[in-house]
């Protein structure tokens, strides 16, 4: 197997576990289930300027540990500061070494933005956790889900107030996987095949992904004038994690591309 195979075995068996542990309407009954949710698609599409989305993660399978010696409520408090349009939080306790615990504190310390729970969704059931720690978004990978599965979590992410990021990783992806009851599109740069990055993905399927979604660009992201060549290319997201996470400090990381960003734009118009 894969990594991306081993990873979606290893999540349909936490899943069994968890279903054994708490039912659905357990899940409910839990005091953040009818919080009402926040829109990263509203707040992405009426920007004017590139928004960057912040990740918190401690570690990844290609990269091994990130930080390990951050807080999940400081870091997502200082990315909030330093003006991210939303977060995301890693949720995958094995691979990722996220929790349910960091992002409910990243929820407590940011009460009102966007927050993205990252992770593999390959169960309905899923969509029921993600309201009970407060996310305002989930995320279906094209690469372990096919079209129908795809279709029919994204309506039930809907029917509970979710909002859904798609992340696909090329054209045929992107063409059987778009839907309506997608709110944004991701594309992911990251060959999951050899872990390389390229922008020259998301160049790629800018002109193919419908006007109606909006489209934000993951992965290989560094520095302001990569962004603002994306953005030029109708990105309106860019979604951050190991470029900030690798430093001491990935909140005045943010800060430091965020100045890099106003600069970059008061050269460049068209961003503006």
């Amino acid at each position: 197997m894969n990594i991306l195979e081993k990873i979606i075995a290893r999540k349909r068996e936490e899943i069994s576990e968890s279903k054994k542990q708490r039912s659905v309407s357990d899940l409910e009954k839990e005091p953040l289930f009818t919080r009402e949710t926040s829109s990263l698609a509203g707040a992405l599409r009426s920007s004017t300027t590139p928004r960057i989305i912040s990740e918190f993660k401690r570690k990844s399978p290609s990269k091994g540990i990130i930080n390990s010696h951050v807080l999940p409520e400081i870091v997502t408090k200082d990315y909030v500061n330093a003006g991210a349009a939303g977060l995301s939080v890693l949720t995958d306790i094995d691979f990722f070494g996220g929790s349910f615990a960091d992002f409910l504190k990243a929820r407590e310390a940011n009460p009102q933005i966007p927050m993205l729970r990252k992770d593999f969704i390959v169960d309905e059931y899923q969509l029921f956790e993600a309201k009970t720690i407060g996310a305002d978004v989930i995320l279906l990978i094209a690469a372990c889900l096919t079209p129908s599965e795809i279709a029919h979590l994204s309506r039930r992410a809907h029917d509970l107030g979710l909002e859904v990021l798609l992340e696909v990783h090329n054209a045929e992806e992107l063409a059987v996987s778009v839907g309506q009851h997608i709110d944004i599109v991701g594309v992911n740069n990251r060959n999951l095949k050899t872990f390389e990055t390229s922008i020259e993905t998301s160049i790629e399927l800018s002109e193919l992904i419908p006007e109606q979604f909006v489209k934000i660009s993951e992965s290989g992201l560094k520095d302001a004038e990569t962004i603002v060549r994306l953005y030029q290319h109708g990105y309106k997201g860019f979604l951050i994690g190991e470029t900030f996470m690798k430093t001491a400090n990935p909140g005045a990381a943010l800060a430091g591309l965020q100045q890099n960003l106003t600069q970059h734009s008061n050269l460049n118009p068209l961003v503006l």
